[in-house]
């Protein structure tokens, strides 16, 4: 019973000193992992991932990733300076580029390290089009999704640990059935939803950073109808799913793009291409 309470106290600690704000929600966020941690690492990898695929440099489309990209980062600077956090990108190194995949994909990892895949360019169709995938992706960065999920992770391995602990004198099939209600049921209830909770917030703040850095966030309803029929409709039911479904992503998009402009105007910008 003992270990049991230490467990829950660790857990309680986690909890409550854990946490950051976010800049772009005020929302506190679980967070136990520092940039200094988790920074020096995601660069280490992101390296590693250059070195071993094909980068594209030297073309129209890989300066225009850079460019996007580098917009979407000025822009970002403009909000957090305008809102009371001058120096949260002190300790990012961002880093834009293509890289030669047919995939339809792009990616941030921690610190402002984003690939774009050659195969989303397609997809995204123009300048803007790109502008919504990458606004998305340096959203990630900035809102530190993947110390975050890092953080949930290690959350749900002590949970695991003292239910264990909890039931060590119980049968082994009640051990058993413990830890299979406990691993389907984290990832279904948490896990996954704590997943598609950063894609919906990502969305979002990106809809704001690319309004601000001059793209037209009404064209980003646009592109995920594109992605949705890139797709087929072939795609896993929302709630098995680590991203919310097209149509759920088409909504929230069209709701919020009014918002965005009306942001964006705060900032001086109130045309876009």
């Amino acid at each position: 019973m003992r270990i049991k309470n230490l467990f829950i106290a660790v857990f309680a600690v986690f909890v409550m000193v854990g946490c950051k704000t976010n800049p772009f929600t005020g929302e506190k966020n679980l967070n136990f992992v520092s940039n200094d941690q988790i920074f020096p690492a995601a660069f280490a990898q992101y390296d590693q991932f250059l070195a071993e695929n094909k980068v594209v440099t030297g073309t129209s489309e890989a300066r225009m990733v850079k460019n996007v990209g580098q917009k979407i980062v000025t822009a970002s600077e403009r909000y957090l300076n305008a809102n009371g956090y001058q120096g949260y990108l002190k300790d990012f190194a961002w880093e834009f580029n293509l890289v030669d995949d047919e995939a339809v994909n792009a990616w941030a990892m921690p610190g402002g390290k984003v690939v774009a895949y050659t195969g989303i360019l397609p997809v995204a169709k123009d300048e803007t089009g790109l502008a919504v995938v990458m606004a998305h992706e340096v959203a990630h960065a900035l809102a530190d999704h993947g110390a975050q999920r890092m953080s949930a992770a290690q959350l749900q391995q002590l949970g695991a640990v003292a239910g264990t602990v909890a039931l060590s004198g119980k049968s082994d099939q009640t051990q058993q059935i413990f830890a299979q209600a406990y691993g389907l049921g984290s990832q279904l209830g948490v896990m996954l939803p704590f997943s598609r909770s950063h894609e919906t917030e990502a969305d979002r703040i990106g809809l704001t950073l690319m309004a601000i850095a001059g793209y037209n966030p009404d064209e980003a309803a646009g592109l995920w109808r594109r992605m949705a029929e890139q797709n087929g409709g072939q795609a896993p039911p929302e709630f098995l799913s680590t991203h919310p479904s097209s149509t759920t992503r088409i909504n929230n998009l069209t709701q919020w793009a009014p918002a965005a402009r009306a942001e964006a105007a705060k900032y001086g910008v109130t045309s876009f291409k």
